[in-house]
């Protein structure tokens, strides 16, 4: 039976399911309003007040921007746990990310707004608006397959170039307006970005069939699956989840110091003078735009990350995502000694900097960054959906993101220290910290494997028709 005679839900699109590529683009769009809306946010907070210019900022030090950062971009993602449970209790996913869609559009607009009030309340909007969002467009990702179909990973791997793709762009395209035009330009133009994804939702739901749809409701075919409880193996699997989020606590603590620490570092302290110009930029590299770097990495090594590990699989090595979650926290520590190095170069004169660092330790930095996040993160959101229970599905995928959330204020924490203890000492701390952390994690791997009872061998059993994501009639 081909394309022409299958229902929209049922229709696929390069070996993988249309719907992925309706995701694909609305979380592209979402991550470029994110995104560029964060490429400009510590820089905008830390500009000096310049009254009736379109550059001035907040004026706030350093270390009061790095706290806010920090607390912000945790509150961001530990609303993802209320918006879960929202949607596994009352309204499904797929209500919960066009409500999510809905306030972020509202968020992003307000913070056009040149006033204080704008810019809280439109921040407000957008921490609300990712919590209903996020856990729950990554949950239905994983309900477009059925259960034991390893098509999956790749899917996770499509999608995740997608949030990158949207990045990558955010943080190039806001960057650069926002040094051109003014800080809320910039955020304008993110909300812009937003607009585009929540057109593509509305109009690509037909896609989607029952994915998302709210499973307590009484036609459902896994309503009853809310009332059951937990069984030996679902409970393992819970707590090994759980233990894993202490992975994405470390990774994120360290790796989000690009939206914080680096990003300051890059703005004070790298020089980003080029020996020609380019259009709207001129010759000097707007600091918001190296946060791009990361994102086009991710573009480029994607699919090449992802087909290492197929092939690393199918040799019959160790494969299963806590060990590449490990290896990402290693190679992800790597890129700080290039940072390490950067820091090694400055030459100070009293307060002021009189020698800054080269832009290729940042670059490399980044490129180290880039292949460690691939390793871990989109090898984390399958492995969620593959082991949490069906009604826990996207309380479980907020609270990954709420992981990630104070990940994301352990970064702060740590970027603030860097005014008494110095760039160098905390980077080359971040670089051995991480390292040693995850070869802890590879040293009693076999235990937590256990604990996963054989839910990443692609062999569907009896013990596990209640996990996952997936709904009878995917």
């Amino acid at each position: 039976m081909n394309n022409l005679v299958k229902q929209p839900h049922e229709k696929e699109l390069f070996g993988h399911p249309v719907g992925l590529y309706v995701l694909f683009f609305v979380e592209m769009w979402e991550r470029f309003s994110y995104y560029g809306m964060r490429a400009i946010l510590t820089l905008y907070l830390a500009a000096p007040i310049i009254l009736g210019d379109p550059q001035s900022g907040f004026g706030w030090s350093n270390g009061e921007t790095l706290s806010f950062y920090g607390t912000y971009t945790m509150f961001v993602y530990l609303t993802s746990i209320p918006g879960g449970w929202i949607a596994d209790k009352f309204i499904g996913q797929k209500k919960a990310v066009m409500l999510g869609g809905i306030l972020l559009c509202i968020g992003h607009s307000i913070l056009a707004i040149d006033a204080q009030w704008a810019f809280f309340t439109g921040l407000l909007f957008i921490v609300i608006g990712v919590g209903f969002l996020k856990p729950n467009i990554s949950t239905m990702v994983g309900g477009l397959y059925k259960l034991g179909d390893d098509r999956r990973d790749k899917g996770f791997y499509v999608f995740y170039i997608g949030i990158n793709l949207g990045a990558f762009l955010g943080a190039l395209i806001v960057g650069a307006v926002a040094a051109k035009y003014g800080w809320h330009s910039g955020f304008g133009l993110a909300g812009i970005g937003m607009a585009l994804g929540q057109i593509v939702y509305m109009y690509g739901t037909k896609y989607l069939g029952t994915v998302g749809e709210f499973i307590g409701k009484a036609d459902s075919p896994n309503k009853d699956l809310l009332k059951k409880p937990l069984n030996k193996i679902e409970k393992d699997r819970m707590l090994v989840m759980f233990l894993s989020f202490l992975i994405i606590i470390v990774f994120w603590g360290a790796f989000e110091q690009a939206g914080g620490l680096m990003s300051l570092y890059t703005d004070q302290k790298t020089d980003r003078i080029l020996s020609f110009s380019l259009p709207l930029i001129g010759n000097e590299i707007p600091a918001a735009v190296f946060q791009s770097i990361n994102a086009f990495f991710i573009i480029v090594l994607g699919t090449a990350v992802g087909s290492f590990w197929h092939k690393w699989k199918n040799k019959g090595k160790e494969s299963s995502s806590l060990f590449k979650m490990a290896i990402g926290v290693i190679i992800m520590a790597f890129g700080f000694l290039f940072m390490s190095k950067a820091a090694s170069e400055i030459l100070m004169n009293g307060d002021e900097v009189a020698e800054k660092s080269a832009m290729i330790w940042l670059v490399l930095a980044y490129l180290f960054h880039t292949i460690g996040e691939l390793c871990a993160s989109p090898v984390a959101l399958s492995f969620i959906t593959k082991l949490a229970p069906i009604k826990y599905a996207s309380f479980m995928m907020g609270a990954y993101f709420a992981a990630t959330g104070l990940g994301n204020k352990v970064a702060g924490f740590i970027g603030g220290l860097s005014e008494n203890a110095g760039d160098f000492e905390i980077f080359t701390g971040i670089a051995v910290t991480c390292t040693l952390f995850g070869l802890l994690i590879i040293a009693i791997l076999k235990p937590l494997k256990r604990l996963t009872h054989g839910a990443e061998d692609y062999k569907g059993t009896k013990n596990e028709e209640t996990g996952g994501f997936e709904l009878a009639e995917n």
